[in-house]
């Protein structure tokens, strides 16, 4: 039980210095969660009942918000997606540029802010099970919706039809086991760095 209450103690101790990191420190440590982001994008695993690849992508935007919290996650995803489109071929599958993806990078950003606020904010959700619950409305709700929306856009202004079951199949069906497994993954991950201490000291999430 002393191990497992040091071990807190280090974590609420790590976690209070990113809050009173200052803004060149906070930058530098975005612009690094961005790139991990972009360098997770490219790993690729074939599941058995799907020919399409997940990659970890999703996984490095949830850990975003619980290593960066709220601002400094959603920045870090915001640098990731639009260095992305302005050029740096480090979205899915080495790819760059605006497209079809636009509205799953919005997501990315909003999924990141969620889930930074709620492990910064409520101690109680820095457990497994709420943080998967957590994590899974984020990247099922903030991040999908977002992107189901502009890629019906996206095919529309492209003169391709456009219907509510082809976008899903096109834009989410392929993607959820995947996801579910990457948010296990994450929720994991999470639960092992976050202490069950407040480590806020009457700040935001810097």
């Amino acid at each position: 039980m002393e191990l497992i209450a040091r071990f807190d103690r280090v974590k609420t101790d790590v976690f209070r210095r990113r809050v009173a990191l200052s803004v060149p420190s906070k930058i530098v440590l975005a612009l690094s969660f961005a790139a991990l982001t972009g360098l997770l994008a490219q790993v690729k695993i074939y599941l058995p009942f799907t020919p399409i690849p997940i990659t970890l992508q999703t996984f490095a935007v949830l850990l975003a918000g619980v290593a960066l919290g709220r601002w400094w996650g959603g920045i870090s995803m915001a640098a990731y997606g639009g260095l992305g489109i302005l050029g740096v071929p480090w979205l899915a599958n080495g790819a760059s540029g605006f497209g079809a993806t636009f509205g799953y990078l919005v997501g990315f950003v909003l999924a990141a802010m969620f889930v930074g606020y709620m492990v910064d904010n409520f101690i109680r959700s820095r457990g497994f099970t709420p943080m998967f619950g957590i994590m899974a409305a984020a990247g099922l709700l903030l991040t999908y919706v977002p992107g189901t929306i502009w890629l019906a856009i996206w095919l529309g202004m492209a003169g391709k039809a456009v219907t509510f079951t082809s976008v899903i199949a096109m834009g989410v069906a392929p993607f959820v086991a995947g996801d579910i497994i990457k948010t296990m993954g994450a929720a994991a991950v999470a639960k092992i760095i976050t202490p069950q201490t407040d480590y806020r000291d009457g700040s935001s999430d810097g």
